[in-house]
């Protein structure tokens, strides 16, 4: 799995026009499924997407985490962050979970994150979407993990 986290003063998902998601201070999270996750990932992602020290105290130190400034965040599926682009001129996306997989683990990813207490918007997994944000900083981080990944970094 793959989140990429922008910091967001506010944002929003529109379809044909019409907002879908939005909210507040907080993150805007891409959310990407790939070809091998199992949904073993789902809780570590949560836990770090809640608890990384992402938002700045008092002295402009990144010291606070999601949870800690009650924040806000939307999630949006993004298949194309499953892209090789490393070949040819087009971008494949022989990485990214089949649809039916992927929207099972997406759908887990949001029970669980609305499970801490958080205010989580969405928009609509594989549709066609708008989104709007006004970014703060610029702060985006990326996050990684892959079920074989994990597994062998535990022996």
């Amino acid at each position: 799995m793959k989140l990429l986290i922008q910091r967001v003063k506010n944002a929003q998902v529109l379809i044909k026009d019409k907002v879908v998601g939005e909210i507040g201070n907080g993150v805007l999270v891409f959310l990407a499924i790939i070809k091998d996750d199992t949904g073993e990932e789902v809780d570590y992602l949560v836990n770090k997407l809640t608890n990384l020290r992402i938002f700045e105290n008092e002295d402009k130190a990144f010291d606070k985490s999601l949870l800690e400034v009650e924040g806000e965040a939307l999630i949006v599926s993004q298949f194309t962050l499953c892209s090789a682009c490393e070949k040819g001129r087009r971008p494949d996306f022989f990485a990214a979970a089949e649809p039916f997989r992927a929207k099972k683990i997406y759908d887990e990813f949001i029970t669980k994150l609305e499970a801490t207490g958080l205010k989580v918007s969405t928009g609509e997994f594989g549709a066609y979407m708008q989104v709007k944000l006004e970014n703060d900083g610029p702060a985006t981080f990326l996050i990684e993990r892959n079920n074989q990944v994990s597994n062998s970094n535990n022996q």
